[in-house]
């Protein structure tokens, strides 16, 4: 009897512990939305006591299972909702830190929760709730399986989604069908604009092609001593209306975030020697190693993120208002280490000014739209008659940028009001640079390309896929694999020999005194993303400058400072690679000799 009692207090403890690891889960995860978005170490030593906890509790439920099941009840969607929290935890890790491998970690919580079929009794619990918790978990799956590039698993979980959501509102008619609805349609049209050019295997299926940095796509460099900065910060804001957007991300977000990253890795834990806890998943899969949890003891100390960290912290933006966005580049700046360099990189519609005969530069030629919301203010404004000379509050001009040019600053504008942004002064004496995509595209095109704003923007897809881009202005639709390999050596070639001409331009420019490349881009040039963009914005200038349907000076990209352009950007050799890369294409009807062009 002594023995029963005590059998029976020993479970009573389990489940009372139990009860109170979820509870204090729940309340560390629902505090992190009012953590700040910004900085570094505000939120780590939070983040550090939450995935101690549901390490803990994760840990706890796998031990105990037996007991759980009997005694407190505990129901297959209850483990599935530990799960997908963690798998929220690591995806915010990620947002947080821009490290890739904490995606693959969110994946594998996903994907088991898929596996072990833990929400597949949803429906009869007879819970609406319950029921969004798992079409929630289905969007947050696609995303990070949208990033991670599996397109074939984020077909299939669209055709699940779209099942769940019809099975939902028939059972229970609810209020958000509407919402869940455009949800869904969201995701279908951002899955279909993404692929702008298919690449396809002999069978003619489709082939899933990463275009983040590794080390085999990474432009070859001669060093030099004047390479002295690397980029640590960045923000990815994106305004523009009427582009495929899923979950905040605009397809030029999407697309310009990949650029900045490298290959993920297949374990985290590799690469972080501080992290401290590992999950060993014995319910989802099998025993299976689920990598590295962030504990409070896993952060490197004093803040000090350089040792291991593979890729530059990003904030992304989603139609920031313009308080937001000033906030997080002063974040940004604050967190620059020395030899740290900014990255600025927006897409959004230009707001155009009405100034005739504009004196100052920095806030009389417009700007871009930040966020469309109104306040107050306008009405204020806009009751004042049409006489008055107030500015547009919810844009970003030139002279907002003026106070953060105190630090290295890389700049991408990609907007239609882009080469406003082309007379920053260097009133600090830093490296500044500014790439300035084409405010027009030509009307022939856009004639053939009705669709074109919706799938992203031509400037940010030659940023981020340089042969895609070639392919897509040639109104190429999809390209062998074999055929896609050959042409990429031609892009290789490209930009090996473009970062050539760049080293070049700067030793003429020592051993000659010809200036004939600003200092700001070979310090940059020794960074392995400022380079990848610099060399892929030469390529997009050289060819739009050969292609005969884009003739406008309007209709080619800008930068400041200059680039040369007998040195560089029309250089014989440039040119004659693009012309070879058309006629490998089976394009080269499009585009003109070099002399031609101008």
């Amino acid at each position: 009897m002594v023995k029963m009692e005590s059998s029976e207090e020993q479970d009573r403890k389990i489940v009372l512990e139990f009860c109170h690891l979820l509870e204090k889960s729940k309340q560390l995860f629902n505090g992190l939305r009012d953590l700040p978005q910004y900085g570094h170490r505000q939120w780590q030593a939070y983040f550090g006591r939450t995935f101690d906890v549901y390490t803990k509790l994760w840990k706890f439920q796998q031990q105990h299972r037996l007991i759980l099941d009997s005694k407190y009840g505990l129901k297959r969607w209850q483990i599935g909702e530990i799960a997908s929290k963690i798998g929220q935890l690591y995806y915010h890790y990620y947002l947080r830190t821009s490290e890739t491998n904490y995606l693959n970690e969110a994946y594998q919580f996903y994907a088991a929760i898929r596996g072990r079929a833990y929400y597949s009794r949803a429906i009869k619990e007879d819970r609406p709730d319950l029921m969004v918790k798992k079409l929630r978990y289905y969007a947050r799956f696609i995303v990070v399986c949208l990033l991670l590039k599996k397109m074939k698993l984020v077909r299939e979980l669209v055709v699940e989604l779209d099942k769940q959501i019809a099975e939902y509102t028939t059972t229970y008619e609810p209020e958000d069908q509407l919402e869940w609805s455009l949800v869904l349609e969201e995701i279908k049209g951002f899955i279909k604009a993404e692929a702008a050019v298919a690449v396809l295997h002999a069978d003619t299926n489709p082939i899933v092609l990463s275009h983040r940095l590794s080390p085999l796509t990474t432009p070859p460099c001669e060093r030099s001593p004047h390479m002295t900065l690397t980029l640590q910060e960045i923000l990815i804001v994106g305004s523009t209306c009427e582009q495929a957007k899923f979950s905040e991300l605009t397809m030029d977000m999407f697309r310009m975030l990949q650029t900045l990253e490298r290959e993920p890795q297949e374990s985290a834990a590799a690469h972080h020697p501080h992290v401290s806890h590992v999950v060993h998943d014995a319910s989802p899969a099998g025993g299976r190693s689920y990598g590295c949890v962030p504990g409070s003891k896993g952060y490197i100390e004093n803040g000090d993120r350089r040792h291991y960290r593979d890729n530059p912290h990003k904030y992304l933006l989603y139609k920031p208002s313009i308080s937001q966005l000033l906030v997080f580049l002063a974040s940004g700046l604050k967190e620059l280490p020395p030899g740290g360099a900014l990255l600025l990189y927006m897409s959004a519609d230009g707001c155009f000014s009405t100034t005739k005969h504009p004196e100052d530069y920095g806030y009389e030629l417009g700007g871009l739209a930040t966020s469309i919301k109104r306040d107050g203010t306008d009405a204020g404004l806009s009751s004042r008659g049409k006489s008055t000379v107030f500015k547009e509050p919810h844009c970003l001009y030139p002279g907002d940028l003026y106070p953060f040019t105190r630090r290295p600053m890389f700049i991408i504008i990609d907007s239609d009001n882009s080469f406003v942004f082309q007379h920053i002064p260097r009133y600090f004496g830093q490296p500044l640079v500014t790439l300035m995509s084409p405010q027009d595209i030509p009307i022939a095109f856009q004639e053939i390309r009705t669709d074109m704003q919706h799938h992203g923007s031509l400037f940010t897809l030659f940023l981020h896929s340089p042969l895609t881009a070639i392919c897509y202005v040639c109104h190429v639709g999809d390209v062998p694999i074999h055929h896609w390999e050959r042409c990429q050596g031609y892009v290789d070639r490209f930009v090996t020999e473009a970062s050539r001409l760049v080293t070049r331009c700067r030793i003429d420019e020592i051993e000659q005194g010809i200036g004939y490349i600003d200092s700001s881009y070979v310090q940059f040039f020794g960074d392995d993303f400022l380079r990848t963009l610099i060399l892929r914005f030469v390529f997009c200038d050289v060819v739009l400058r050969l292609h005969r349907g884009f003739r406008g000076r309007h209709q080619r990209p800008r930068c400041e400072p200059p680039l040369p352009a007998a040195e560089l950007l029309e250089h014989p050799s440039l040119s004659h690679i693009i012309l070879q890369l058309a006629s490998a294409l089976d394009v080269r009807g499009h585009f003109s000799e070099g002399s031609e062009g101008e």
